[in-house]
């Protein structure tokens, strides 16, 4: 009975993490009906982000942890939106000159900056100048670049928008392009996260629990409570769940859909980032690729409750991870990421819109 109760503690704080991951991936679907691929990789951020503030703060200490799970928090929150101002919402409506220049800059910028940087690590002295170099090439190549596509915006105007397909691919580009940009400013080399909360264990009998697992319980339970408040209690939350149902009703009504739309990812990406912060305190090894797991994992179970239902993807991050442990604990050990999607399979030729989804007709 001791072991059950320790693999379910254990459990219920892995699946609060992929939990506020899921909710993520359900808000953004929700409101645009896309996956936004590039979540985990925020996941993945909001950990760096911590590990460099908490080399600021006090370790050990309740506020010095609370500065650094603010900050990921919000720094997450932040790059959320970059990126939907710059890769989805060019793609999402009409074509903006401005915003398509923008964007073919800042990605020409980007590859120019991560090429050059690469270059220059066998040529430490001339780090900076090389990485100078790249951002000037890199955005003179996206200037070319976007002078050539104008052509495609009139298309772009005349069908009211990119195909899904487009946004799924640029999702994609999107993800892998931090993952490697990752690798270059923070390195390749997996790094120690600090322990910025006070650390202890508490032993009931043979159960023992270590005041991270309650931490990131209590974190996740909060953090989820203050999102279905935000949702259903605020004239925000009225208006993402109205761009939900209708956009074009929506902004016929007064609602700013684009707002709405940056906020729904700065909100996703705030949790992924406090998820980054709960799974580096009990996983403290972070590196630029250590959200590619958790990310896939927690879309798993974003469909296994039901894609686009909050408490659906609460649900189905906390059964995915008790599930996970208890496998974990098992003479299947080596099957674990294998079984998980099993469950899924299983569970969605029963339930195909999940478990707590609903069948909606789709009109044609």
């Amino acid at each position: 009975m001791s072991e059950f109760l320790q693999q379910l503690v254990n459990g219920l704080s892995l699946g609060a993490i992929y939990a506020l991951i899921a909710l993520g991936y359900t808000m953004v679907y929700g409101v645009l009906r896309f996956i936004n691929f590039a979540h985990s990789e925020v996941f993945m951020v909001g950990a760096f982000i911590g590990f460099y503030v908490g080399k600021l703060v006090p370790e050990n200490t309740v506020w010095g942890g609370l500065v650094v799970l603010l900050a990921a928090m919000l720094g997450c929150a932040l790059l959320g939106m970059t990126i939907e101002r710059l890769a989805y919402r060019p793609l999402r409506a009409r074509c903006e000159l401005e915003l398509v220049l923008l964007l073919c800059v800042s990605i020409g910028a980007g590859i120019g900056f991560i090429v050059f940087s690469v270059v220059s690590v066998s040529l430490d002295r001339f780090g900076t100048v090389f990485k100078v170099l790249g951002i000037l090439l890199g955005g003179y190549w996206g200037s070319s670049v976007s002078r050539r596509i104008r052509w495609r915006c009139v298309l772009w105007r005349t069908s009211g928008g990119a195909p899904t397909l487009n946004v799924l691919i640029t999702a994609i580009g999107v993800s892998l392009l931090l993952q490697y940009s990752g690798q270059v400013f923070f390195g390749a080399t997996p790094r120690t996260f600090p322990a910025v909360f006070p650390s202890a264990n508490y032993s009931f009998g043979t159960l023992v629990i270590s005041s991270n697992q309650i931490l990131v319980i209590v974190v996740a339970t909060l953090l989820m409570i203050a999102l279905q408040l935000i949702v259903y209690r605020t004239k925000i939350g009225t208006a993402m769940r109205a761009v939900s149902l209708n956009p074009k009703a929506a902004q016929l009504v007064g609602v700013n859909n684009s707002v709405i739309i940056s906020f729904t990812f700065g909100l996703g990406s705030a949790l992924a980032g406090a998820g980054g912060i709960l799974y580096a305190l009990n996983y403290p090894s972070i590196d630029p690729l250590m959200g590619v797991m958790p990310g896939l994992k927690a879309f798993v179970a974003a469909v296994l409750g039901g894609i686009g239902n909050i408490p659906g993807a609460a649900l189905g991050g906390l059964l995915l991870g008790t599930v996970e442990t208890f496998v974990n604990g098992s003479q299947w050990s080596t099957y674990k990421d294998a079984i998980a999607f099993a469950i899924l399979i299983v569970i969605l030729l029963f339930r195909p819109a999940g478990l707590l989804g609903k069948n909606t007709a789709e009109k044609v």
